[in-house]
């Protein structure tokens, strides 16, 4: 089958793989090249990498698509929108990690872990103009743990998705979409200032909120630091590992010893 595929984040790159091994991949689509690290150094996605080492032609502009005869095009966590105009052009299917239609938008796993859910689902899907308001073609319900973080929950949404498209394609006609039934909820994209920790909140919470968002922000006697992992122990929380500004990732006791602190104070 030939397949034109959409995507941008490192944990669709196995599912692409997976792709790539039973079908012929026609193109890809990423976004641009973006600025990272300290040095805003311009960093192609991890599948615009990907795509070049496997010899795909690669596009950054959405408006160079053409179907190029291609019988799907599959989109995933591509973080572009999708003109009507080309949507119209080919099948758009897509995968995404919710209960659909709870957590429509663009963070539904770590809204999903944020808000403390116990699961979760992936839904294939027909595209349309309306974000993820599809037709469903599959859906699969998958566990979230009391300590998985968003890294845990993207690689379990990979290992379902790949199971799904191997279905899916491997018999296209024998799938049916259907419509979403009940009231849509929306998730935001999460910013730099929803890492920073309410210390009014419960313990369970806080260490949502870390496992979520991969950080939480604070001061520790006056230093500010990052909060990267957490535990609930006996209905408390607990500093695993955390990251003082401008140094590497230490557990709590290093911290501890190398600030000597005796009187611990948060969230000053």
């Amino acid at each position: 089958m030939k397949l034109i595929l959409m995507g941008t984040n490192d944990f669709v790159v196995p599912v692409f793989d997976a792709l790539r091994a039973k079908h012929d991949i026609v193109s890809v689509f990423t976004r641009a090249p973006a600025p990272m690290g300290r040095k805003q150094i311009l960093t192609p996605s991890p599948v615009q990498v990907w795509a070049e080492k496997n010899n795909i032609p690669v596009h950054n502009k959405i408006r160079e698509f053409e179907p190029r005869g291609a019988d799907y095009v599959f989109v995933m966590s591509y973080g572009v929108i999708v003109p009507d105009d080309i949507l119209s052009q080919s099948k758009f299917i897509n995968i995404h990690p919710s209960a659909l239609p709870k957590y429509r938008g663009a963070s539904p796993i770590r809204t999903a872990i944020k808000n403390g859910d116990k699961s979760s689902a992936v839904c294939l899907m027909k595209m349309t103009p309306e974000c993820d308001a599809g037709d469903i073609y599959m859906c699969r319900k998958f566990d979230i743990g009391a300590n998985d973080t968003n890294e845990m929950v993207e690689n379990k949404v990979a290992e379902i998705s790949i199971e799904m498209l191997n279905e899916f394609f491997a018999a296209p006609s024998e799938f049916h979409a259907m419509p979403q039934t009940g009231t849509p909820t929306y998730t935001k994209k999460f910013t730099g200032a929803d890492e920073i920790i309410d210390w009014s909140k419960s313990p369970v919470e806080i260490h949502n909120l870390v496992r979520a968002l991969g950080a939480g922000r604070t001061k520790i006697n006056g230093t500010d630091v990052k909060i990267l992992k957490t535990k609930i122990e006996n209905g408390e929380l607990k500093i695993l590992e955390l990251q003082p500004s401008g140094k590497r990732p230490m557990d709590w006791r290093s911290f501890i010893n190398g600030h000597q602190c005796n009187d611990i104070k948060l969230g000053e």
